[in-house]
């Protein structure tokens, strides 16, 4: 039969490296193509590398059909998981990877969803299992094995990044995080630092980290009164050490006079005293 190559499908998946290919190459042609090609129908899912490779140098290779896909997003889906399973891509293709797949399962459980419950209950015992949601970015985090900081990063890429800058973390050239702070730069910096290289892109990340971070207050604005402030404060102390001043002299004043009266009362019951006293 005739394969048919999807060129969207092909395409739908990050590439091999020049390294990556060179290895694969090497391994069929020492070993044969061990792992059978994928299709749906004639269209050709899996082993688009290996499918190449065989045909170059003439070799044999097995096909094998998957029965279970009924449209273009089951064979989105099953290609995703397939991918998400190996360890050899990057965190970066996990991430993107497990973002495609919530577009994807989100958007047809949507689409799936029925108007009235008893729709649901007819077809309910017909219909494949949908995918599970991946409503959350936690969801998606634990999908791609990353954490949920990653994802937000990802997205942020994925979203502001110029091409450059998704081709340099996508080679690996800068780490997911130089990547999304680079990415907050206008599209003209960032592709400058990424023509720049390696160095100039770490140092445009850093850059943008250093003019995020708040700068430190001057410790003496932050106690300091104002001029005016001083003087206010001055006046109103210094009415508050007159008000108690004369306060303290009127209770001066209240205590001297009542000592009299104590003095005279005791001098007054004194001679009261005295005439009364027998001779």
């Amino acid at each position: 039969m005739d394969i048919v190559v999807n060129e969207e499908l092909k395409a739908y998946i990050d590439p091999l490296t020049t390294e990556e290919y060179e290895a694969l190459e090497s391994s069929i042609l020492a070993e044969g193509c061990r792992d059978a090609l994928v299709l749906w129908g004639d269209v050709l899912v899996d082993g688009h590398n290996r499918f190449g490779i065989c045909r170059k140098h003439g070799l044999p290779f097995q096909t094998v059909q998957n029965t279970r896909f009924q449209s273009i997003d089951d064979v989105y889906l099953w290609m995703i998981d397939q991918h998400l399973g190996r360890r050899s891509i990057s965190e970066f293709q996990r991430g993107v990877l497990a973002l495609r797949k919530r577009e994807i399962v989100n958007a047809r459980r949507a689409e799936a969803a029925p108007a009235h419950p008893a729709d649901h209950a007819q077809s309910a015992d017909s219909a494949p299992a949908a995918p599970q949601p991946l409503a959350t970015r936690e969801s998606v985090a634990k999908a791609a094995r990353l954490s949920s900081s990653q994802v937000v990063m990802i997205e942020k890429i994925q979203k502001q990044a110029t091409p450059e800058v998704v081709a340099a973390v996508r080679a690996g050239t800068i780490s997911i995080n130089a990547a999304a702070a680079v990415a907050s730069l206008p599209a003209e910096e960032q592709i400058t630092a990424a023509a720049a290289g390696k160095d100039e892109l770490k140092l445009a990340a850093k850059r943008v980290r250093e003019s995020r971070r708040k700068p430190r207050s001057e410790p003496d604005a932050a106690v300091q009164p104002s001029a005016a402030e001083s003087d206010l404060t001055v006046e109103s102390l210094q009415q508050r050490v007159a008000a108690l001043t004369a306060e303290n002299a009127a209770l001066r004043e209240r205590v001297a006079v009542l000592q009299e009266q104590l003095r005279m009362a005791a001098n007054s019951v004194d001679q009261t005293a005295a005439l009364s006293a027998p001779f």
